[in-house]
C-alpha cells in the first residue's frame, strides 16, 4: 500500500526501510564470493607448502643422483 503514495508521503522511515531491503539482497551474494575467494586463498596456501617440500624433496634427489653418477665414474677410472 505504501508503494502507491508518492515518494514524499511515504516518509523517512519508509524509505529508510527500502534502501535497507535492497541492500540486504546483495549482502549474502557478497559473503559468499568473500567465502569462496577465502577458501580458494586457503587451498593456494596449502599447495604452494605441498609444492615447496616437493621442491626440497626433488633438490635432495637431484643431489643424490649427482653423487651416485660422480661415484659411478670415478669407480670406471680405477
Amino acid at each position: 500500500m505504501t508503494r502507491a503514495l508518492p515518494r514524499a508521503a511515504r516518509g523517512v522511515k519508509a524509505e529508510r526501510r527500502a534502501a535497507v531491503q535492497a541492500l540486504s539482497g546483495g549482502m549474502p551474494a557478497l559473503a559468499i564470493i568473500l567465502v569462496i575467494v577465502g577458501l580458494v586463498l586457503l587451498f593456494l596456501g596449502i599447495f604452494v607448502e605441498a609444492v615447496k617440500f616437493l621442491l626440497w624433496i626433488g633438490v635432495i634427489i637431484l643431489i643424490i643422483g649427482i653423487i651416485a653418477a660422480l661415484l659411478r665414474f670415478i669407480r670406471r677410472q680405477v
